[in-house]
């Protein structure tokens, strides 16, 4: 095994904490060559698809990455913004906010936003965090629900950056936050909002990424860390359990897939007589083209073509304050340990002890 070379180690350095906030990825442009080049790494990763691995890399260079990359193209430039792809926009909204959040409650962190798939890439950012001299790392991925297709193919991407690492940093890894209460408050706090200015639906349909369904008979907590979102969010919202209806979206492929799945649900729900309904997708930490287009487009148009006729499709919490302080409240707590406090300025110090005698004298 051969590390990289590093920068001579020098006596004394202060230590600096950094918290690296990791999101899934997304291609550089809404172009085919783009695409396939995201999705040769995405689909690469043994994490996401579980097929053995030489059958499965002849699927994947025979098939998909001749036929999928322009049709992913167009879908993806159905989305995309003058800033770029809405999940980049987003996530590095956060992680900008998440250092200024952080900052406002005392804390000097360096937060930088990493991709695992695309750009920056993770190996890359946690190069530049040792090189600004990051000796403790609170790795955050974005996603609240563990899996082993998301979190652990995160953790898994540092551990290979950290076997080519001499002098490795601190970590720490925060694998979940599905009920975290201000996270479940957060989202609540976006829906009556959203019910606020639109109304209320007749039922609201909680829609998260999709797995194979085998990924659940194989101890994936996926699954059950969904249903209890859901459960909870609803319990806040004081709905009942016919007021909404947990799914998942995103199926690829012939296999099962964990169920019921959205859009043959909101097909369902709309030849039975539902008018009116709202989703909202809590597994997701930003608005991307799962979002934007799988459920806000397509989903909409298979629900009014099947009967109904309002569909309101509630964002992610992106950069909302909610939000925000539920990420920083997450990060705050594991940090704990670190000294991340920011030393009081003198000056100010000195004011305030002058402002105590003047106020004393006066009394």
């Amino acid at each position: 095994m051969t590390t990289r070379p590093e920068a001579a180690y020098s006596h004394g350095s202060p230590n600096k904490t950094a918290l690296l906030y990791c999101n899934l990825g997304t291609p550089d442009a809404p172009t085919a060559p783009a695409l396939r080049r995201y999705l040769a790494q995405f689909l690469s990763d043994p994490r996401v698809v579980e097929i053995p691995r030489l059958v499965w890399l002849a699927i994947l260079h025979g098939i998909i990455l001749r036929v999928r990359p322009a049709k992913s193209a167009a879908k993806y430039a159905s989305v995309w913004t003058s800033e770029g792809s809405p999940l980049k926009v987003w996530t590095e909204k956060q992680a900008k906010l998440l250092q200024g959040y952080l900052g406002e409650r005392g804390h000097a962190v360096t937060v930088r936003y990493a991709m695992r798939y695309g750009s920056p890439s993770i190996s890359d950012t946690l190069n530049a965090l040792r090189a600004e001299g990051a000796t403790r790392i609170l790795v955050l991925p974005a996603y609240p629900q563990y899996s082993g297709a998301t979190t652990a193919s995160v953790i898994d991407d540092v551990a290979s950056w950290a076997l080519k690492t001499r002098h490795l940093p601190e970590l720490r890894f925060i694998n979940r936050y599905h009920d975290e209460p201000l996270y479940i408050a957060a989202l609540a706090e976006s829906v009556r909002a959203h019910w606020a200015a639109n109304g209320r639906p007749e039922r609201l349909v909680i829609s998260f990424h999709g797995m194979p369904a085998r990924t659940l008979a194989l101890g994936d907590p996926y699954h059950c860390e969904c249903l209890k979102t859901g459960r909870l969010l609803a319990e806040t919202l004081g709905l009942s359990k016919a007021d909404y209806i947990v799914t998942f979206q995103s199926r690829f492929g012939k296999a099962k897939w964990l169920e019921p799945y959205t859009e043959p649900t909101l097909k369902k729900l709309a030849a039975e007589g539902v008018k009116n309904v709202a989703v909202i997708c809590p597994g997701f930490s930003a608005d991307c083209l799962e979002t934007l287009e799988e459920i806000s487009m397509e989903a909409r148009d298979a629900f009014l073509q099947a009967g109904g006729q309002r569909f309101d499709y509630i964002p992610c919490l992106n950069d909302s304050p909610a939000g925000m302080r539920a990420l920083t409240a997450l990060a705050e707590r594991h940090l704990q340990g670190w000294p991340t406090q920011l030393k009081p300025d003198a000056a100010v110090l000195q004011m305030q002890r002058d402002l105590a005698l003047a106020a004393g004298a006066s009394s």
